[in-house]
């Protein structure tokens, strides 16, 4: 009898570099491309396991991190769909299984990438889109509880917003970003990220504004969709130590989620609403310990790119990247300040299409300098000359470096020269891009 040999493994990194080039932009919001693809796929996403869509500006990613964690501590199995990656493509699909899932591998990636670029015919699409419907398949092909389904962009004409009848859809806080493509005021990016809404579907609210809380509400009753908002139908704070959820079916005492920040509490909260409020399954105190969501406020590890630290410092690396971003991690920082005083250092780079002092004023007055860095490989990444004059403008010392590794580097030249009297505290932030490099760098492992 012949033994079959088993496939060697193949990176889709190809594949999804020649897909990148089939659409001159790289955001381009429509459904209609993607409305012809999965019409030439067999329609993938009426096929789907149930699923939660989830749109927002800030804390997304971090909601469906809990959930998951949620989900999976209660015996489901989960798929999650989420963006951009870190290091690996990899990371945007989790396909679940019994027991936790796992990143899809590169094999099942290439094969769902070739099936789709077939399909498509060298048509026009973004590379958002095409990838999307590998997803999609992938999902459909493959049996699970739930889909976690973040969107990408928005949310009324997001690829993933071609789910007629989801579970829920979740709407995190919404505040000022990608205006080129969404608007200038939070009303109109509200009303992008409420085109999720789906007629008589409930939708699962987090703290919001009240003019934003406004459009979403107006939305969600032109479909007959249910509404359960945060400080209305559900709430959550911390209280000593632990944190403290209450609806109208009781209370929860549960501990303080180990992903850290203020911020933190406010998702747990939102994720803990939206399982109560469909009545899932799901094992709240394990899963709140259990979540994790790298570049979200993580205090790096030992590693490569650490070793250019200063010694006895504390690095720790978020990709927040907008003013509401911006000041949450200061709220976070000032937190830590709190418990164990150092010195703090901002190592920075952002892209251009985000505004820097926005994301920058929460920290004047906060930190002993800032050093600026180019975002590796971001062809719209401002020059570190443009983030240091915005940091200037506010009042914060700046200077430049190549990279991170100089800028740590740098900082430990400061400190061994005897003028900083305890090891800093170092926050690498502004773009989820640069955090990916970062991560890479140190040889972190996301799996």
């Amino acid at each position: 009898m012949t033994m079959a040999l088993p496939q060697p493994a193949r990176a889709p990194d190809e594949v999804l570099a020649r897909l990148a080039a089939l659409h001159p932009k790289k955001i381009d919001l429509s459904l209609s491309r993607m409305e012809r693809l999965l019409e030439a796929l067999g329609h993938p996403e009426r096929h789907l396991p149930p699923v939660i869509h989830v749109a927002g500006t800030n804390g997304k990613g971090s909601t469906v991190a809990f959930m998951r964690a949620m989900l999976e501590a209660a015996g489901r199995s989960v798929h999650v769909y989420t963006s951009p990656h870190l290091v690996r493509f990899n990371e945007r699909i989790r396909l679940g299984r019994p027991g936790g899932g796992a990143l899809v591998s590169d094999l099942a990636l290439a094969d769902a990438l070739d099936r789709v670029e077939a399909a498509n015919a060298g048509a026009p699409v973004t590379f958002f889109e095409i990838t999307t419907a590998a997803a999609f398949l992938l999902f459909r092909e493959q049996p699970a509880d739930v889909l976690l389904l973040e969107v990408g962009l928005g949310g009324r004409l997001d690829a993933t917003n071609v789910v007629d009848q989801p579970l829920a859809s979740v709407i995190t806080p919404v505040s000022i970003d990608h205006v080129d493509f969404l608007g200038a005021t939070v009303e109109a990016i509200a009303a992008e990220k409420a085109g999720i809404i789906k007629p008589r579907v409930p939708v699962v609210v987090g703290a919001q504004l009240p003019e934003v809380l406004g459009v979403i509400e107006r939305a969600a009753a032109r479909r007959l969709a249910p509404v359960f908002a945060r400080g209305q139908h559900w709430n959550v704070q911390e209280e000593a130590g632990r944190l403290v959820y209450a609806d109208e079916d009781g209370l929860l005492d549960l501990p303080r989620p180990r992903l850290v920040g203020p911020h933190q509490i406010d998702n747990a909260g939102l994720a803990v609403a939206t399982l109560r409020a469909l009545r899932l399954p799901a094992a709240f105190e394990a899963g709140i310990l259990r979540a994790d969501w790298p570049a979200r406020l993580q205090r790096l590890p030992a590693g490569p790119l650490l070793a250019r630290a200063p010694a006895g410092a504390e690095v720790w690396l978020d990709g927040g990247h907008n003013a509401a971003g911006g000041a949450a991690l200061a709220h976070a920082l000032c937190e830590l300040e709190e418990r164990y005083s150092r010195p703090l250092v901002l190592i920075l780079g952002m892209l251009g299409t985000k505004d820097v002092a926005g994301f920058l004023s929460p920290f004047a007055g906060l930190v002993r300098e800032a050093v600026a860095v180019p975002v590796p490989g971001a062809h719209a990444g401002l020059r570190p000359e443009e983030v240091a004059a915005a940091a200037a403008g506010l009042g914060i010392t700046a200077r430049l470096a190549r990279d991170v590794g100089e800028a740590l580097q740098s900082i430990a030249r400061t400190d061994a020269s005897g003028s900083v009297a305890a090891p800093p505290r170092v926050l690498i932030a502004g773009s989820l891009y640069l955090a990916g490099a970062v991560l890479a760098a140190n040889g972190a492992d996301l799996t």
